[in-house]
């Protein structure tokens, strides 16, 4: 059953006429080794929270909005408002029935994407007959354009918020380089320089940063150099991804974490992906599929470091991921994967899964619950009992994980990449908002 609202009635919550604060006891245990012999100590500690209840208008920026993502998260948000020019994007994309298509172009047909960056370096070479809507001129002059942009862009439509969200073209990685990217100072000097390693993602993301503006990257490469991360710490601007988590890579990240922890042992994951969509085309080339296929593989790593008797130290199951583009099957993507694992007694085990999806129509979604958790994250404040003072959360979001093939974190943090912790760290998290204790599954009562 859906319930539209609630509120909870608990010495621990407080409700004002502008926030919700509550007190949230955190357990958890400590591990020391003394004597010779290991000692678990449960550990408490107190935080409170405190919840800004103002829901803001939000405007929604999306960087490759005339592409299938962008048009098709359009065509149904206003589908599904109205229950009923990007109309030649979401045309072209090819992923609604066409009798929808039909219904929706009066309504997308005026919309205009603004111009974006176009750099020829960072994507695959057959994507310049689409780059028709581009800004011109050094890196420093198209940051100070995004910035202009997203200004007018929250003025004209009256919104208290903005977010910033990445759906265009995978960019290839960005070489790394002291000096050039790896610090806040040496990043903005690279941009005064105009030099040519600085990627597009990077200067929407940089543009979004000095305006404190959340930002959001849904494609694999690593926008977010070092020297961003440092900025947006020091500007305590949220910034979160990396790439959307919406089909096989989701699938991957429940089913290794269901094997591992059976005691079921992954030696061989091989995901094969053909489709024929414009993502396709541009993943078609090596630099750019080699960003995605980062992504995709680096899902099970935390799954496999959590057992120690299956896995010896660097032990890793092979892992190859391929992705093809078949033009003739457009949006619908097609996903093959074959599991093989050692199990009692030298046995095999072999699992063959086939997937086919409309990409887009798993993206668009995601896209929608990004912002939305983006935004409230913003509004929600916390401390520790030995802390003076209420602060956000870390500016980079892992917050936003349980969305994202390849979660970005901040420096030290380790990464979780399993389905249902991400999502129990994102339940607990909001019921601890608003003083709820975790849902631990014991369900005592009937026992």
């Amino acid at each position: 059953m859906f319930i539209e609202n609630f509120k909870v009635e608990s010495p621990n919550v407080k409700y004002t006429d502008s926030e919700i604060q509550s007190v949230y006891n955190y357990q958890t245990t400590e591990l020391v080794h003394q004597n010779n012999e290991w000692i678990v100590k449960p550990k408490t500690v107190k935080y409170e929270f405190k919840t800004n209840t103002h829901v803001p208008k939000l405007g929604v920026m999306l960087v490759g909005w005339g592409g299938n993502n962008g048009s098709t998260l359009t065509g149904g948000v206003i589908a599904n408002r109205d229950n009923m020019n990007l109309a030649d994007a979401m045309g072209r994309a090819k992923v609604f029935d066409i009798e929808l298509q039909k219904q929706l172009r009066p309504y997308m047909e005026s919309m205009v994407p603004l111009p974006g960056i176009y750099d020829p370096d960072f994507i695959a070479a057959n994507q310049g007959e689409r780059a028709n809507n581009v800004i011109k001129g050094t890196k420093k002059e198209q940051v100070q354009h995004i910035i202009k942009d997203i200004k007018e862009f929250k003025e004209a439509n009256k919104v208290d918020r903005v977010v910033v969200l990445w759906t265009a073209n995978t960019e290839r990685y960005s070489n790394v380089v002291v000096g050039l990217n790896d610090t806040m100072e040496n990043l903005l000097a690279s941009v005064d320089r105009n030099e040519s390693e600085i990627s597009p993602s990077t200067l929407f993301a940089l543009a979004c940063v000095t305006e404190n503006v959340p930002f959001i990257n849904g494609s694999p490469q690593n926008t977010f150099v070092p020297g961003l991360i440092d900025l947006a710490i020091k500007k305590n601007s949220l910034i979160g991804g990396d790439d959307f988590k919406s089909g096989q890579t989701k699938i991957k990240s429940v089913l290794v974490d269901f094997l591992v922890g059976a005691g079921i042992k992954p030696t061989s994951i091989v995901s094969y992906n053909h489709l024929g969509n414009n993502d396709g085309m541009n993943l078609s080339a090596p630099q750019t599929f080699r960003s995605k296929e980062i992504s995709k593989s680096n899902v099970v790593d935390d799954m496999v470091n959590s057992n120690g008797i299956l896995y010896a130290p660097g032990e890793h199951p092979d892992h190859v991921v391929v992705i093809k583009y078949v033009p003739y099957v457009a949006d619908s993507k097609r996903a093959m994967d074959e599991y093989t694992s050692e199990i009692f007694m030298g046995g095999r085990n072999t699992i063959v899964l086939h997937n086919t999806c409309e990409d887009s129509l798993l993206a668009a979604p995601i896209i929608l619950d990004l912002v939305l958790l983006a935004e409230l994250s913003t509004r929600i404040e916390f401390k520790n009992e030995a802390e003076g003072k209420f602060h956000s959360f870390h500016p980079v979001a892992t917050i936003l994980s349980y969305l994202t093939k390849a979660p970005l974190v901040p420096p030290g943090t380790p990464v979780v990449n399993a389905l249902s912790k991400q999502r129990a760290m994102l339940e607990n998290i909001l019921r601890a908002c608003v003083g709820l204790a975790p849902e631990n599954n014991m369900i005592l009562e009937y026992k």
